[in-house]
């Protein structure tokens, strides 16, 4: 899923942009969920214009449609735990899912690589970080 948030919301498309996401995946596990995201038609690779041996990845159709899933999991995610996410862009999100939805369906089709979120904190340095607010239910 981490692989599907970076190439929608993050705005990543290379093997070495996924690498050093902060994840810390190993590139031998990263190679292999590259391939079965692949196999399975979630993620489709294309040469990259400027330097032939280099592939760049790409959600397919079936993989944007994943964009409301990947949406709630993040809202889900900072309403219950810290994240590197700022929690007024998560907010934003939750409030306005049907636009953001719609922009990232705008960005995939018009193939703009401008990140749809901000970057986020770097590993191991501390941020000013809050859980979302949970909605009150009447």
């Amino acid at each position: 899923m981490l692989i599907i948030r970076d190439l929608m919301v993050r705005g990543y498309h290379t093997f070495k942009q996924f690498q050093e996401s902060g994840e810390g995946i190993a590139t031998n596990v990263l190679s292999d969920r590259l391939k079965g995201l692949q196999n399975s038609g979630i993620v489709s690779t294309e040469s990259d214009p400027l330097d032939g041996r280099r592939l760049n990845y790409r959600l397919t159709e079936k993989g944007i449609d994943l964009a409301p899933v990947v949406l709630e999991l993040l809202v889900w995610g900072a309403t219950h735990e810290r994240t590197g996410a700022p929690c007024e862009v998560i907010e934003h999100m939750a409030q306005h899912r049907q636009q953001v939805l719609a922009e990232v369906r705008r960005r995939w089709d018009q193939r703009d690589p401008t990140p749809f979120l901000p970057p986020f904190q770097a590993p191991g340095k501390p941020r000013k970080t809050k859980k979302l607010r949970k909605p009150t239910t009447n």
